[in-house]
This record gives C-alpha cells, structure tokens and sequence, in this order.
C-alpha cells in the first residue's frame, strides 16, 4: 500500500481533506524521504494551499534547495577550475548532472555531495589535482582505505576542508568486483560538455538513466530510496518522447550490460509511480530477469524498501525485506569467498577495536 506522501506526490487534491495531524505526518513522511521541496512543489503547481503550520516548513524546504541548488552551481565550478587541464573528461553524475543540466527535478532535488566520473588511467592525477585545492579525505581505518583502493569503484570519499563540501569520485559505477560485469570505457562514448563548466561533462540521457537505475537497484541503501525512484520517473517522463530515446536506452543498456537493473527499475517506477514505460520496452527487458520464484521475491522486498524510512511506513516485513536487499546488494558486490573474508575481518576489527582506534588515529592527523 502506498505511504500517504506518495498518494499526495502523485495526487495533490488528496491533501485538501487532510486534517493537521494528516500534514503533520505527510511533512515527517516527506522529510524523512527527502522529497520535502519536492512536495512543497507539487503542491504550489497544483493550486493546493497548505495550512499555515505546514507551510511554513514547506517554505523553508524551498528555500533550503534554493540554497543547496546555487551552492552546488558554485561547487561546480571550483571543481571544473581544479581539474582544468587534468583531465579533458571529469563527468558528473547523479543529482550534480541534473542540475548542471538544469532538468526539472534538479529545482526541488536537496543535495548531500556530488558525484564524478573520471577514467581510471587519470585517476591519480585527478586526486592530486583534488588534495591541492583544499579536498582532503575522510578520516578512515588503514582496512577502509585498502577496500575502497583495491576493490571498490571510487577513491575514499572526499570533503573541502574549507567549505565542508562532500565529494566522491568514481572511476566506475559499479565495484570492481561485481558480478555484473560493466563494460566502464563505453561510458565515456557518448558525453555532453557543460559549457558554463569548461572540462566538465555529463553523461547523455540514456545514460542517466541507467545510472539512476543500476544506482538504486544495484545498491542495498534505501535511506533514498524513494527519492531516487522519483528521479528515476521524472527521468523518464522528461525524456521518454523524445524521438529514438526508448531504442537508445536498450540499446545503451545491452552495450554497458546493465539490462537486469534496467528491467528492476522501470518496473517499479512504472508499479509504484506509473511512470509511462512502453511496453515493448517492459517486454524486452524481461529477458533480463532472473527465472521465478526470484522476481516474485524482489518484487515484494522492493515494494517495501522503496518507502519513506518513516515509523508510519513500517510493516513487519519491511525490516527485513532491507535487510535481505542488502545482502543481495553484497552478494552482486564481490565474490563469495572474497564476500566472507572481507565480513569476517570487519566483523573482527570491529569486535576488538581496531577499526575505531584506526579511524581515531586519522582524525588526529587529519585535524
């Protein structure tokens, strides 16, 4: 059953017979599941005034992403003036590329950090670039910083040691030691320069999708979850009638093999959201799933993980469904044997110690 910010987001009306307690619980739902500016949107666009306590915080939502929005516009920039002549493409991603592309969803998106790509080969100098305009990474155990190093798609995060900004920087979208196996250079075939960023990029629509897609549906997090589904649809409803865009998708998702978090994504989008979704492509598309009774088990997880991280929103299955999601996630992750190594050394260092004295001690230097 759908959360009471979801009906809302997907019928504005229905928050005209709310009572207060009724946007007392819709303003937690959405806050919780960061679509609060979102909602406060929605609504402005559908005429539907808000009670005077409620929309005050709706207001203030508003102008938190506002905020957030020109902040990153002036991130951007400084990271395009700190890698110029480093790399001739530092691609954006996620909610940064939206904005930088200036979508509609990027007005009501709240931003915690920003995402690059780069190309592997370029990766040590795009580092360094980094460190010394005032980037500095997080305070992490010696084990953490040889797991991101050796195994995972993206340097240890980042942040400006001035500005506090949040940065990752990837050099692929999916751990090195995944079962799905990316095909990372053809990510870079098809770009799309920002000029008011000179040396920055993005990624072409068939493309954000895909990542928006593989993103959520590769990954055992759902903190954002339903945040990223709305992405996923707005995406989706942006581009979908542009001519030749359904094919490209496919066709981009079969060259980067990324059709089974295709398939996982427009169904749920188009189950939870009605996202309009061609039904040749839905078709299509299943070829890439896993053989009964698996989808009916994904499906019924998903249903539940993909909901404002509210108490109101609580099943008894939903625990556990996030909890089996993430072991999934771990299980495309890496190897088994690699899987159980990597559990039981962090299980140990954690029970002893280790970890925090480790993580400890790199604050210290770090400060």
């Amino acid at each position: 059953m759908p959360s009471l910010l979801v009906e809302v987001l997907l019928e504005p009306a229905r928050a005209l017979s709310l009572p207060l307690a009724g946007w007392d619980l819709l303003l937690r739902q959405a806050r919780r599941a960061n679509l609060i500016a979102r909602l406060h949107d929605v609504l402005a666009d559908a005429g539907v005034a808000a009670p005077p306590p409620a929309r005050l915080h709706l207001q203030a939502a508003r102008r938190i992403a506002d905020a957030q929005r020109q902040r990153m516009r002036w991130e951007l920039g400084c990271i395009a003036q700190a890698l110029a002549g480093v790399t001739p493409c530092a691609v954006v991603l996620k909610g940064g590329a939206y904005l930088a592309l200036d979508l509609p969803l990027a007005r009501s998106r709240l931003y915690g950090d920003l995402d690059l790509l780069v190309p592997r080969a370029e990766l040590a100098e795009v580092e360094s670039a980094l460190l010394i305009h005032g980037w500095v990474f997080e305070p992490l155990s010696a084990y953490d910083e040889q797991y991101y190093r050796r195994w995972m798609h993206e340097l240890p995060p980042m942040r400006h040691r001035r500005r506090g900004t949040a940065l990752d920087v990837h050099h692929t979208l999916l751990p090195l030691t995944s079962r799905t196996a990316l095909a990372t250079p053809a990510l870079f075939e098809d770009l799309r320069p920002l000029a008011a960023w000179p040396g920055l990029a993005t990624l072409a629509p068939p493309d954000l999708l895909l990542h928006s897609a593989t993103h959520l549906f590769h990954e055992g997090e759902f903190a954002n979850g339903l945040r990223d589904l709305f992405d996923l649809d707005a995406l989706v409803r942006h581009h979908g009638a542009d001519a030749g865009y359904w094919e490209r998708v496919v066709e981009r998702a079969g060259r980067l093999g990324l059709r089974r978090p295709l398939h996982y994504a427009l169904r749920h989008s188009a189950r939870a959201l009605g996202t309009p979704v061609p039904a040749a492509v839905q078709r299509e598309l299943e070829a890439a799933a896993p053989r009964w009774p698996l989808p009916a088990v994904l499906d019924a997880c998903y249903e539940r993980a993909l909901q404002p991280q509210h108490p109101s929103c609580e099943t008894p299955a939903a625990a556990g469904a996030r909890a089996l999601l993430y072991l999934r996630s771990h299980w495309l992750r890496m190897p088994l044997p690699l899987l159980l190594r990597h559990l039981a050394r962090k299980a140990w260092r954690r029970l002893t110690g280790a970890e925090r004295r480790e993580q400890e001690a790199a604050q210290r230097v770090d400060a």
